[in-house]
C-alpha cells in the first residue's frame, strides 16, 4: 500500500508532461509569437467581444516577457479568449501558455468556476457548429484536467456561430469567431 501512494505523485507529473508532449506535438503554425492573429498588440481586455482581432483581446504579452496572460497576484488571468483554426478543435501552441495560467489560477483557488464558452464561425450547419464548439471548449476542458484543474470547477457550453465576436463574411471575421471564452 505504501508503494502505490509514493508512485501517485509521479504518476501524475508522467502524466501532464506527456499530456504537454502530445498537445506540443500537435500544434498548428499561424498567428504571431503573441498569440494575435494579425499581429496587433494592445492593452488589457478579455476578449469576449470585439470588431478586430487585437492584443488587448489575446492578452498583448509576448512570450519573452513570460507574462502570457497570467496574473502573479492570484488574479484571474487578463487573456481569457483562445483561438482555433478552421474545423479544428486542436489547441494551437501559442495558446498553452494561456491555457496553463488559467490552469495555475484554477489550482491555486479551489472554490472559482469557468465556463468554457466554444464559438465557431458561421461556415457549415447550426448543428455541426454547435458540435464545433463543444469540441473546441472540451479541448481546453481536458488541458486544464490533465493541468489538475478539478472537473467540478469547469463547466462546457457551445453557443456554435450564435455569438459571433465579428460579424462579416471574410477570414478575418471568420478567425475571431472561432474561439473558446472563459467566463469567469
Amino acid at each position: 500500500m505504501q508503494l502505490k501512494r509514493g508512485l501517485k505523485p509521479y504518476a501524475r507529473t508522467l502524466a501532464v508532461a506527456l499530456s504537454l508532449a502530445f498537445v506540443a506535438g500537435c500544434s498548428s503554425g499561424g498567428g504571431t509569437q503573441d498569440g494575435s492573429m494579425d499581429g496587433t498588440r494592445g492593452g488589457a481586455g478579455n476578449g469576449v467581444a470585439g470588431s478586430g482581432v487585437s492584443g488587448s483581446q489575446v492578452g498583448g504579452t509576448g512570450f519573452g516577457s513570460g507574462a502570457a496572460g497570467q496574473e502573479a497576484d492570484g488574479r484571474i488571468p487578463q487573456q481569457r479568449t483562445i483561438y482555433f483554426e478552421f474545423d479544428s478543435d486542436r489547441i494551437r501552441s501559442e495558446f498553452e501558455p494561456v491555457l496553463a495560467s488559467h490552469a495555475r489560477y484554477l489550482r491555486e483557488n479551489g472554490n472559482s468556476r469557468v465556463v468554457l464558452q466554444g464559438h465557431t464561425d458561421e461556415r457549415g450547419t447550426r448543428e455541426y457548429n454547435m458540435a464545433l464548439g463543444e469540441r473546441r471548449a472540451r479541448s481546453v476542458e481536458r488541458f486544464l484536467s490533465v493541468q489538475g484543474v478539478s472537473p467540478s470547477q469547469v463547466e462546457v457550453v457551445s453557443y456554435g456561430e450564435e455569438r459571433p465576436a465579428a460579424r462579416g463574411q471574410n477570414e478575418e471575421t471568420y478567425a475571431q469567431n472561432r474561439r473558446v471564452v472563459f467566463a469567469y
